[in-house]
């Protein structure tokens, strides 16, 4: 009697609907993990110290198609089940580190509107984790029969030695005031504020009386207040997921890349010295973003001397999981063997006796790609998923169809690398990323950086 494991409807529709696509999916990715079980045991680690009060940096590393950005979704999914909160977001020259025209802004609101909970996986949790807080600060005036504002002040009162830590507790206190007056307005101002979306300290203190904003110099600093206030609502910790850092290599003026490689040096060094609690910073790049010595992290030297491979790991072959940098080999032949198989059994709803196709259908199909592509169908694997998927489609639509005749028909196109598709000058770079016209300019004879060729660049 064949053994039933059930498996989440919504979590395969979510697994499914998303490898069709084309795209990571944001739930059920345990179901299709496969191998990277070193990997995964080192940032597990990392998670632990976070949620012990410590903090952690990592560099995921792998060629292109190894599975980056399935790694790192894995590593949120795992965080978000140990009751962490999670910012993720995709670096571009409109979404970075350090710009003067708002585009460090632009990178901290798209982390916060990502913000994800284990009840809020898809995003958009930021607004649930200050109810949280404020939710447990209104039973302790109840208990304690003194004001709900008092005692957010008093819980609170440990971000005011951080960088905007006054005006942020301000902030979550105006929230309370607008939701116990029934004020959406100012829970709604409130929040905007949160999320980095005030582009004035004017239009900021006008709506909340604060004299701060979240600017492009802090972000960093916003980061850290924000792995304190998720630890006092009640999580384990924040982690922050930065990917594609290639779109940082490619910036056109080496001043641009060097001022955001110094704030990775920052954040690093502000890790690995202790003095962020419960925040992990994940950044995931490709072997050129880390060792082109020209325009990659290795231009920088700080960088480079921190991020270099561990010698005597290298000479044995090894990997060193205690050092910063995590490489991910591509997925082998049976790799994605094993992971065709699961995604048969995920389309059968976890019953083998659903299954559309015996296990000689699996090896046929690679056997075709093969073929087909050569060996890229298991190093960048994802149009080969899609095919398989596909070919399943098809044969649970049409029932009478023979797995064998259908095979051979199978359509599986070779992955271009974009990442190799670097701008000749910085018109190429804007026409490869569009953004809207920017909303705000700055002001009438202030100064500009050397990096205002893209300080257009808006959300």
């Amino acid at each position: 009697m064949t053994k039933v494991t059930a498996i989440n409807a919504r979590d395969r529709d979510a697994v499914l609907t998303a490898l069709r696509s084309g795209v990571v999916p944001r739930r059920g990715i345990h179901l299709v993990q496969v191998g990277r079980a070193g990997e995964i045991d080192a940032l597990v680690k990392d998670l632990d110290r976070v949620a012990a009060d410590g903090s952690a940096v990592r560099f995921v590393i792998g060629d292109f198609g190894a599975g980056k950005t399935f790694f790192l979704s894995l590593v949120r999914a795992i965080a978000l089940e140990k009751r962490m909160v999670t910012f993720t977001a995709d670096l571009n020259p409109a979404r970075r580190l350090h710009g003067s025209g708002g585009q460090a802004r632009s990178l901290y609101a798209e982390l916060t509107r990502n913000a994800a909970t284990q009840t809020k996986p898809e995003g958009g949790a930021l607004g649930s984790v200050v109810e949280r807080f404020v939710t447990s600060a209104l039973q302790k005036a109840k208990s304690a029969g003194t004001a709900v504002e008092t005692v957010i002040h008093e819980r609170l009162q440990q971000l005011t030695e951080l960088v905007n830590g006054f005006d942020f507790t301000e902030v979550i206190a105006a929230y309370w005031r607008g939701h116990d007056q029934g004020n959406d307005q100012l829970k709604s101002d409130a929040m905007r504020w949160l999320r980095g979306e005030f582009s004035t300290k004017t239009d900021a203190r006008n709506a909340l009386g604060v004299r701060a904003i979240v600017d492009d110099d802090e972000i960093y600093d916003q980061l850290k207040l924000m792995a304190r206030f998720v630890r006092l609502a009640g999580y384990r910790g924040l982690i922050v997921e930065l990917d594609e850092l290639v779109n940082l290599m490619k910036l056109p003026h080496t001043q641009a890349r060097n001022s955001n490689y110094e704030q990775i040096l920052r954040v690093f060094n502000d890790v690995v010295q202790g003095s962020a609690e419960g925040l992990g910073v994940i950044f995931g790049g490709t072997p050129e973003t880390l060792m082109d010595t020209r325009r990659g992290l290795f231009s920088y030297p700080a960088l480079q001397s921190r991020l270099s491979e561990n010698t005597f790991a290298r000479q044995l072959g090894v990997q060193d999981a205690g050092g910063p940098v995590i490489r991910l080999a591509n997925l082998g032949p049976e790799d994605l063997y094993v992971l065709l198989t699961k995604l048969r059994h995920l389309q059968a709803g976890g019953d083998p006796e659903k299954y559309l196709v015996p296990d000689e259908a699996i090896a046929g199909y690679l056997d075709h790609c093969n073929v087909a592509i050569g060996a890229a169908y298991f190093n960048t694997p994802r149009q080969t998923i899609r095919g398989w998927l596909d070919f399943l489609n098809v044969l649970d639509q049409q029932r009478g169809q023979s797995w064998t005749d259908l095979i051979g028909h199978t359509t599986v196109e070779r992955e271009t690398n974009v990442d190799l598709l670097e701008p000749s000058d910085e018109e190429e770079l804007a026409a490869a990323v569009p953004v809207p016209a920017p909303q705000n300019t700055a002001p009438p004879g202030s100064e500009r950086g050397a990096d205002d060729d893209l300080s257009g660049f808006r959300l």
